[in-house]
């Protein structure tokens, strides 16, 4: 089913001023589906009643003793990061490292245990990086809160995991606003610099626990320490000499977001160390900082998710980064995280409403929102949104449910996301026509906790399922924030084909980091021409009669060797071109004769 609906109303938050444009409503879909497997499921911690399409769950692997409570957010599991056979799983209250060379059956290498929270992880190499935010948290990571403010610890820690086994922690970033998240940006010249922007979510600590540290309520104020995302630098080399270097401006200009309803701008959280003349001149400001930013180094842009906007920001030279765009939505709560398309003209952003500890997929709520928004980027470097997607289905009020973490499904021809949902589960998204987004394909289980005896009730339960997922070698990982690790398989069907799933198990990365998207290049082999082949098939881009013509040709040459398969191949690549004349979808056929021709190019 689809689940689809252009917005309603998109506000642009620029440089100076705000001007509003209102999009057309197309018709009211039916949603959520009464019938969709994922409702009503049994509850249950590790018992619960699952539900499954389009996937196969190759295995559940429980998190490690010494993380495994729940009390509150405390002990939950959050990001993810891939290096080789290596997982890295970040919890609020340390990490864990899991080796997946058995899929079926993780072994756990190391868990380092430390009061972190949100604890998401990056890899780099032998560096492991690991965002810190909140006042509990200790340079020592023990717990017990912090009793001197010297011993505070917020901002990123570096740890050396070249023996996955035994991490060593090698220096604590202190930053003046903590790490939610952060995010990594390779030197483009430079392949032993790294750069880190560190999206903080909490206010500015004092002078006199950070020296430099400043709150002020003028965005334009270059000490001001509110307005800014930190910027470390890192010599890989010298990972101990990790320092902040900079800050990205990146909000300078922009306006408060309008409401949903068309109140008044949404008000400023109160902070410390802000009075009420403070406040109030930061109430006529936009966003100070960001829930999350993705980076996208091979086309030097960045999306940044941050909270009442979403920015489109050039970040060719990383420590001076410039904005590019700013939008608002009022149907947008919280502007989250972002996932470009692999050729950089598209983002999806993910909308939190609620924070993520809500159950806000149930029935009566808006598809519009806590589900994604898709924004084209146009020719002059700008955002224009497209449709919204939800998962069709309908939670229980004892799931916390909303968009969450995701990341690109490598399928040539196509944009297709995996992503979390919270207690939602896991879906798969294609969103090649940012007009038309649909699923694929989900996993999903019951809500930890049992039905309330209180119809309706609103009081928070267990915080659980999926943090994010995403694709990796030719799996889907799981992040399960009270359960522990998911590993699913994406099986063929009528909306994904076998061939398209081959050519994404082609793309084979060393390292992974969902915020940090790699340019994803396919090989030349017969899985990607296939894969262009079946979507011609799929949506009548070409003439049936051509395309089983194609498909018997590409079998016939598949069957030759050396030079007899390389004609074959350029002879039909030759004919393919000019099949592009006329074909309803000349631009895939053209992409298909390419990339026969790349494929006669690598037959030796």
């Amino acid at each position: 089913m689809s689940s689809f609906r252009r917005p309603r109303l998109m506000a642009l938050g620029v440089a100076v001023a705000s001007s509003l444009a209102i999009a057309p409503t197309l018709v009211a879909q039916t949603y959520p589906s009464g019938n969709d497997p994922r409702n009503g499921l049994k509850y249950g911690l590790h018992d619960a009643g699952e539900a499954i399409q389009g996937m196969r769950l190759v295995s559940t692997t429980r998190k490690p003793a010494v993380l495994d409570s729940m009390v509150g957010l405390t002990f939950v599991n959050s990001d993810l990061a891939f290096r080789g056979n290596y997982v890295y799983q970040g919890n609020f209250a340390g990490f864990s490292i899991w080796d997946v060379s058995n899929l079926s059956k993780p072994v756990l290498a190391s868990v380092v245990s430390c009061i972190t929270s949100q604890g998401d992880p990056s890899i780099y190499g032998n560096l492991l990086f690991v965002s810190a935010e909140g006042a509990g948290n200790r340079n020592d990571c023990a717990k017990g809160g912090v009793q001197d403010p010297k011993d505070h610890m917020a901002g990123v820690r570096i740890y050396d995991v070249s023996n996955p086994k035994a991490p060593k922690l090698i220096k604590n970033v202190q930053t003046c606003k903590g790490s939610h998240t952060h995010t990594l940006i390779p030197d483009p010249k430079n392949k032993d610099i790294l750069y880190i922007y560190v999206s903080g979510q909490q206010g500015a600590r004092p002078d006199t626990e950070l020296a430099g540290c400043k709150t002020g309520a003028d965005p334009d104020d270059e000490s001001n320490s509110l307005y800014r995302l930190d910027i470390i630098k890192v010599d890989v080399k010298r990972p101990q000499d990790a320092a902040v270097v900079s800050g990205a401006r990146i909000f300078s200009g922009l306006r408060p977001a309008p409401r949903r309803g068309g109140g008044a701008a949404r008000p400023m959280r109160a902070m410390s160390a802000a009075d009420s003349a403070m406040m109030a001149a930061m109430a006529n400001a936009g966003p100070r900082n960001c829930h999350d930013v993705t980076s996208y180094p091979e086309m030097g842009l960045l999306a940044g998710a941050c909270g009442s906007h979403g920015l489109l920001v050039d970040v060719s030279n990383p420590e001076k980064p410039v904005r590019l765009d700013a939008v608002a939505d009022t149907n947008f709560s919280l502007w989250h995280t972002a996932v470009f398309s692999n050729d950089g003209k598209k983002v999806v952003f993910t909308d939190e409403w609620g924070g993520g500890t809500s159950p806000n997929c149930q029935a009566m709520h808006p598809l519009e929102m806590g589900g994604n928004t898709t924004l084209v980027i146009t020719g002059d470097r700008k955002y224009k949104q497209h449709a919204y997607f939800k998962i069709p289905t309908a939670q229980s009020p004892q799931e916390n449910c909303v968009s969450h973490n995701g990341g690109l499904i490598p399928v040539p021809g196509r944009d297709i996301m995996v992503q979390g949902w919270y207690q939602g589960g896991v879906n798969i998204i294609d969103f090649t026509d940012p007009d038309k987004p649909y699923e694929i394909g989900f996993f999903d289980r019951g809500p930890v906790d049992a039905p309330s005896a209180e119809a309706n009730t609103r009081q928070r339960g267990t915080i659980a399922g999926s943090w994010g997922a995403y694709w990796y070698n030719g799996y889907v990982y799981s992040s399960e924030m009270a359960r522990g690790l998911d590993i699913l398989e994406v099986l063929p069907g009528d909306k994904l084909s076998a061939n398209e799933l081959a050519a994404a198990k082609l793309i084979r990365m060393a390292e992974y980091n969902p915020q940090a998207q790699p340019k994803l290049v396919w090989p030349a082999a017969f899985p990607v021409v296939r894969s262009y082949l079946d979507q011609l098939v799929r949506d009548g881009g070409l003439a049936a009669a051509r395309t089983t013509a194609i498909g018997q040709a590409l079998a016939a040459a598949e069957k030759q060797s050396g030079a007899a398969r390389k004609a074959a191949l350029n002879t039909l690549a030759g004919q393919v071109e000019q099949d592009a004349t006329g074909a309803r979808d000349s631009a895939k056929v053209s992409t298909m004769a390419k990339a026969i021709r790349d494929l006669a190019a690598a037959t030796k």
